[in-house]
């Protein structure tokens, strides 16, 4: 078994939060780090709700709630991860952001800590050529909301080592989570599939085919969807998606993988989904 037992998230947002919570439900021993003390604050609020909601619904009881909030500590300083066996990056989905952080993780951390990152898009095998260690940087790609979401899509880069994987896919399954293992290219499995689906579906709303209320209708109820592509889009972040959708296009230059005029549209206003108030539905 893995002799993983200390782990860094590094961002505390939605996905960071998420995963530091599922990682000290597990046991380990978890330190989560930002750069702003406001940001810390609102990603233990989350980690608090969350937990609070299984104790409401009977899945947890509080005394463990308790003492998996005990686990989690809290830093300013990209230092407090050098004594990790594992640092799982949750920072905003920019290449120039990640890159920075792993050459500085690189630095910090000891020889045999793997460097794995939440990234939804960006290349494993890029971010591993920003280290010394290429064959210990991995992909562990959540889902969200990440204490309910069963998969993590493992990224293998091009110079990701078996033993790299192996200790990773024990560190998910340890978690609770499923490990299923796919190989770098643009948009790995989950989004090279989901994301060009999402834009089909704008593109659907934007030539008239249909209203908004029916191609959700239709992929819920006849695909067995739980959630419409564009109620789905407004979740994730119309940008993200976006961002994504651009990924593709770069890495493949394949007309297929072109963003609708009406995701830039949007984007461009501002109208981002949830997280804005407004995307194609109101919230």
């Amino acid at each position: 078994m893995s002799d993983i037992q200390k782990l860094t998230v590094i961002g505390s947002g939605q996905m960071g939060a998420g995963i530091a919570q599922v990682a000290a439900t597990s046991g380990l021993d978890v330190i989560m780090i930002d750069i702003k003390s406001e940001f810390i604050d609102n990603g233990m609020t989350i980690i608090e709700k969350s937990l609070k909601k299984f104790v409401e619904k009977g899945k947890l009881e509080e005394n463990k709630a308790e003492a998996i909030l005990e686990r989690i500590g809290t830093s300013l300083n990209l230092e407090s991860a050098a004594t990790s066996d594992i640092v799982i990056e949750a920072v905003p989905e920019i290449e120039e952001i990640k890159f920075e952080t792993f050459k500085n993780l690189d630095k910090i951390c000891k020889k045999d800590t793997i460097l794995a990152s939440n990234t939804s898009s960006i290349s494993i095998t890029k971010i591993g050529d920003e280290t010394k260690r290429p064959e210990k940087v991995i992909g562990m790609h959540f889902m969200n909301p990440v204490p309910m979401m069963k998969l993590v899509e493992i990224i293998n880069g091009k110079k990701t080592t078996n033993e790299t994987t192996n200790e990773t896919v024990e560190l998910a399954e340890k978690m609770g989570k499923v490990a299923l293992t796919a190989n770098d290219y643009p948009g790995f499995v989950s989004n090279r599939i989901l994301c060009p689906m999402i834009n089909e579906a704008i593109i659907c709303l934007e030539t008239g085919v249909a209203s908004k209320t029916s191609i959700d209708g239709i992929m819920q109820l006849g695909m067995h969807h739980p959630m419409g592509p564009l109620a789905l889009a407004d979740l994730i972040g119309l940008d993200t998606v976006l961002h994504i959708m651009n990924t593709l296009y770069d890495g493949f230059k394949d007309e297929k993988y072109k963003a609708s005029k009406m995701l830039e549209e949007m984007v461009e206003k501002g109208e981002l989904g949830k997280k804005t108030g407004k995307g194609f539905y109101e919230y």
